[in-house]
């Protein structure tokens, strides 16, 4: 699946894991058009953020 295709607050990750940890698992935000990326944050820090581009392949079939 598409990081685009996710609504917002949706979590995921960037791997296939079937038990991520709460470091492992991110929660997509807004879209930023100045850099034309979604901002993602991790679950356990919000503070800690990235910016990732819609075409990225995440993953939400995982128990959590």
């Amino acid at each position: 699946m598409k990081l685009k295709e996710l609504k917002n607050g949706e979590y995921f990750t960037l791997k296939p894991y079937s038990n991520p940890t709460g470091a492992q698992v991110y929660v997509k935000n807004e879209y930023d058009r100045s850099s034309k990326k979604y901002e993602v944050s991790k679950f356990l820090d919000f503070c800690d953020t990235r910016l990732l581009k819609g075409d990225t392949e995440v993953y939400t079939d995982f128990t959590f």
